[in-house]
């Protein structure tokens, strides 16, 4: 019998027998593994059996975790990397390489945006960043040279809401995967499968590790694109040569994407997670299913409440019953908004300026979804590359404040911002 997602995140992919009985999953501080023998060594490096080589590919300890994720995403194949940004990097590299071209959404992290338009392009991968909202420019983007669609779930930090479902329409049309970093939302809130996509990437620092101790990213194959039926993908289809010409979408089948990011991305560039933050990470997803509904119900709160100041001049959270973004998140978030939200005060930058440095509760840090409330400035950090016309575009005006709303007590943290938007 299938479990339910609040079990999955206490128990998914462990089993304590395996482990020596061990309740909780232990901690295989190991760099590399014993074979065997010759053949088994052989058999491993061929990929005609699966098992543990060296941790910058497997770990026992992060195969737990990259199970759970799995199991909550309804994927077939997970791969944990160093870091969100790696996650993008290691998903877009094994489909696109120089003279390739990906068609994203504008409203994205500022970081993402940095690796889109710079890294990438240095690599020779050009990415199309168009407005989600525009379907025909979504479309028109597309070319021959497209080989995927990446979107946010929910946009950080202008908390847009995407049209999963409108998007997953126009990537099947011209035959391509849809990639949606889905770390706002957590596989507690929308499950991306549902809606079309084909690849989910998380931020596993967020909400899913929750506490602010380990960096962490995630690659999850849904399973759901046809790799060889599309057409587009000849590394998939053709002999691969550093694994003796291998044909991945033959061995692998539904699974081909995502063994590919193991064996190819995290194998050669090793952008690898340490099993100790495995670890925690593990430790947080079992109370993710408590934490993401306190940080929403919070969250809305603190909007209503600054929504109903007289310094404040807007305020973006897609749950607010008049929000542009309320019927998706009843949609695709099953009604909550997750825990960030932004808003502009009267004033502009320095009033925002004020406000910032006057908090006491909510700590200034460039980070989002600890159990703490943080609050950034992104156009002094997380957007601070970009220009003023792309940050706007983004989403992410000068005077924006992104809140991460932490599972405080909510009053403590309503008299937190009242005493600083005082100060203005």
């Amino acid at each position: 019998m299938p479990h339910r997602q609040e079990t999955i995140a206490v128990r998914g992919g462990y089993k304590p027998e395996e482990h020596n009985g061990s309740i909780t999953v232990p901690i295989y501080q190991t760099n590399a593994y014993q074979f065997r023998d010759i053949e088994h060594a052989r058999n491993l490096f061929d990929l005609k059996e699966f098992g543990h080589i060296y941790t910058r590919i497997t770990n026992p300890t992060t195969a737990v975790l990259e199970e759970r994720l799995c199991l909550l995403e309804g994927g077939v194949h997970a791969v944990v990397t160093s870091s969100g940004h790696f996650a993008e990097f290691a998903a877009i590299s094994v489909i696109a390489g120089a003279g390739d071209e990906i068609v994203s959404s504008s409203r994205l992290y500022g970081g993402s945006v940095n690796l889109f338009t710079y890294f990438l392009g240095n690599l020779g991968v050009k990415v199309n960043i168009v407005d989600q909202y525009d379907l025909a420019a979504v479309e028109n983007a597309i070319n021959e040279k497209t080989k995927a669609l990446f979107i946010e779930t929910i946009s950080n930090p202008s908390c847009d809401i995407a049209d999963l479902e409108a998007w997953s329409a126009i990537a099947k049309k011209h035959r391509l995967p849809l990639i949606v970093d889905s770390t706002q939302a957590t596989p507690l809130l929308c499950r991306p499968k549902d809606f079309g996509a084909d690849i989910v990437i998380h931020s596993l620092t967020k909400y899913i590790g929750g506490h602010a101790n380990s960096m962490g990213g995630v690659v999850i194959d849904l399973g759901t694109f046809d790799w060889a039926g599309s057409g587009r993908f000849p590394s998939f289809t053709e002999p691969n040569p550093s694994y003796h010409g291998i044909v991945f979408a033959e061995a692998f089948g539904a699974a081909a994407f995502g063994v590919k990011v193991r064996v190819e991305a995290l194998r050669d560039a090793g952008g690898c997670l340490s099993p100790q933050n495995s670890f925690y990470i593990l430790q947080g997803i079992e109370t993710l299913h408590l934490r993401i509904k306190a940080h929403s119900e919070n969250a809305l709160a603190l909007a209503l409440f600054l929504r109903a100041h007289e310094k404040v001049e807007w305020v973006n959270y897609p749950a607010l019953p008049d929000s542009p973004n309320k019927a998706r998140a009843d949609k695709y978030l099953k009604g909550y908004g997750s825990g960030v939200l932004s808003f502009g005060v009267k004033g502009g930058l320095d009033a925002a300026v004020t406000v910032i440095e006057a908090l006491k509760i909510a700590n200034h840090v460039a980070n989002f979804a600890d159990v703490r409330t943080l609050v950034t400035h992104p156009a002094s950090t997380s957007h601070r590359q970009l220009t003023s016309e792309g940050r706007k575009a983004a989403g992410s005006p000068d005077e924006l404040i992104r809140v991460s709303v932490g599972i405080e007590h909510i009053e403590d943290i309503k008299e937190d911002f009242a005493q600083a938007l005082a100060q203005i």
